[in-house]
C-alpha cells in the first residue's frame, strides 16, 4: 500500500483531531504556555492521557502519579500495536515499529486493521501524518486562542474532547 492512500485515509482523521486538539490547547493555556502546550501535543499522540497530565500538572501532582496515570491510560495503545503487529509487512524493521508505536491512536487502529492488505510503513506513515498535523495545529491554535479569548467564550469551546 502507497503513502498517497495512507494520507487520502488518514485526512478525515486529522481533521476531526484539528476540531478536538483545538479544546485541548484552550484547557492547556489555563496551565502552561503555548509553546509548552503545542510541544506536548508534537510529543504525544493521546488526547486522554493529555487531559489526563494536565489535570495533574494543574493539581501540583507528581512524577508517580503522572507516570502511573498515564501508562493505564494509554494502556490499550500496547495491547493495539501487539494486535496491528500481526497484520503488518515484513518491511517493518525497528525504526519503522517505533514511528508506528508512536502513532497509533484508536481511529488510525482502526483503519489499519481494516485495510485489505498488509500496512506497509509507507501506508502507516501516511496514514498518521494528517493526524498528527492536525492535532498539532488544533492544540497550537487552542492554545493561542485560550490566552487572548475571553474565558466565558474558552470555557465554552472546551467541551470538545466529549463531543468526539
Amino acid at each position: 500500500m502507497k503513502f498517497s492512500k495512507g494520507l487520502f485515509d488518514g485526512f478525515p482523521i486529522g481533521i476531526g483531531y484539528l476540531a478536538v486538539s483545538f479544546s485541548f490547547g484552550i484547557a492547556g493555556s489555563k496551565v502552561l504556555s503555548w509553546p509548552l502546550v503545542t510541544l506536548i501535543s508534537m510529543t504525544n499522540l493521546t488526547s486522554a492521557g493529555q487531559f489526563a497530565g494536565l489535570k495533574i500538572m494543574e493539581a501540583a501532582g507528581t512524577f508517580l502519579e503522572m507516570a502511573l496515570a498515564t501508562f493505564f491510560i494509554n494502556l490499550r495503545y500496547s495491547l493495539m500495536a501487539i494486535s496491528l503487529s500481526q497484520k503488518v509487512s515484513p518491511e517493518f524493521r525497528t525504526p519503522e515499529r517505533l514511528l508506528l508505536s508512536f502513532g497509533i491512536t484508536d481511529e488510525i487502529y482502526a483503519l489499519a486493521m481494516n485495510a485489505k492488505d498488509r500496512v506497509t510503513p509507507l501506508y502507516f506513515l501516511g496514514l498518521a501524518t494528517f493526524p498528527y498535523i492536525g492535532w498539532t495545529l488544533g492544540t497550537l491554535s487552542g492554545a493561542i486562542a485560550g490566552e487572548v479569548l475571553p474565558n466565558i467564550l474558552t470555557n465554552a469551546l472546551g467541551v470538545a474532547l466529549y463531543g468526539m
